[in-house]
């Protein structure tokens, strides 16, 4: 269950649940679940008893939770009037947390390719860097300036791994050492949320065996959860660049992320920035 709550805020909870379900039941037509029209009806929609049976409840059980009234309610419940009431992903979890229930957990993609969109998204953003990993922190788009940036190869494929393994990446993080703990204890919290995936126990098991400092890390068992952070990078040819780092959830693939880095402000970072990719735009492969 969720938290305690004043009776201010229960009120206005049950208030909203009141109407969302009176929106929901009104955009759903008796043909829309297969059901007769029934004559004509004064407003538009389902009727309750309509939902009640749908939903498998009573109806006056169904009617005192529209009102708002303080009723004992379950999850297969509510799963239930989600269905009847053909409610979406989004929907569904707002319908929880009015109820007073913690969300449902959202299943998630092992992995699949970024967009188009997203792949226009992170080129639109150069010449920031930026790029997109999957629940397992899989690299499954990088934009050419976080390669520029952070020295990503054609050999980094998951962000953890590169993280603690790839040796120009740790020269140019100014505070690589200071982070990694961060950054171990984000990837176990992510692994908790899939506890029946034995791939994050792979990654972990492989980096371990070839990585001291993350093996001495995984065995704390710390646990943190991150969505902003200020990278500090040493370029060898653009010198100190430092980001506004952001990781934003892509809602179309749950479990995927899309980091974006932002020059900070008050520093010349996007002019460096700007300097080292048009030097870089320059550069072009001999033919022989």
């Amino acid at each position: 269950m969720a938290g305690a709550q004043s009776p201010l805020s229960r009120d206005r909870r049950r208030a909203e649940l009141r109407e969302f379900l009176r929106s929901r039941r009104a955009r759903v037509s008796p043909a829309d679940v297969g059901m007769p029209d029934g004559g004509r009806r004064r407003t538009p929609g389902l009727r309750r008893e309509e939902v009640a049976v749908l939903a498998g409840v009573g109806v006056s059980w169904y009617t005192w939770l529209e009102q708002g009234r303080d009723i004992k309610v379950s999850e297969e419940v509510l799963d239930a009037i989600a269905r009847a009431l053909l409610l979406d992903a989004a929907e569904r979890a707002h319908l929880y947390l009015l109820a007073g229930l913690n969300p449902p957990r959202v299943s998630s993609t092992a992995s699949v390719p970024a967009s188009p969109e997203v792949l226009r998204l992170l080129e639109s953003w150069l010449p920031r860097p930026g790029y997109v990993r999957d629940r397992h922190w899989n690299f499954t788009a990088v934009n050419d300036a976080a390669r520029a940036v952070f020295g990503y190869g054609e050999s980094d494929h998951n962000c953890l791994v590169s993280f603690f393994t790839n040796a120009r990446y740790r020269v140019l993080h100014r505070h690589w050492a200071e982070t990694a703990p961060d950054v171990a204890a984000a990837f176990r919290a992510d692994a908790a949320r899939y506890p029946d995936d034995r791939e994050f126990d792979r990654i972990a098991a492989d980096l371990t065996a070839v990585s001291p400092e993350f093996a001495d890390l995984w065995a704390r068992h710390d646990v943190a959860e991150h969505t902003s952070a200020v990278k500090a990078v040493d370029h060898p040819e653009a010198g100190t660049l430092i980001f506004d780092a952001t990781l934003l959830p892509l809602p179309e693939h749950p479990g995927h992320h899309l980091i974006l880095h932002n020059p900070r402000p008050g520093t010349d970072t996007l002019q460096r920035l700007e300097k080292l990719m048009r030097e870089r735009s320059l550069v072009v492969a001999h033919p022989g």
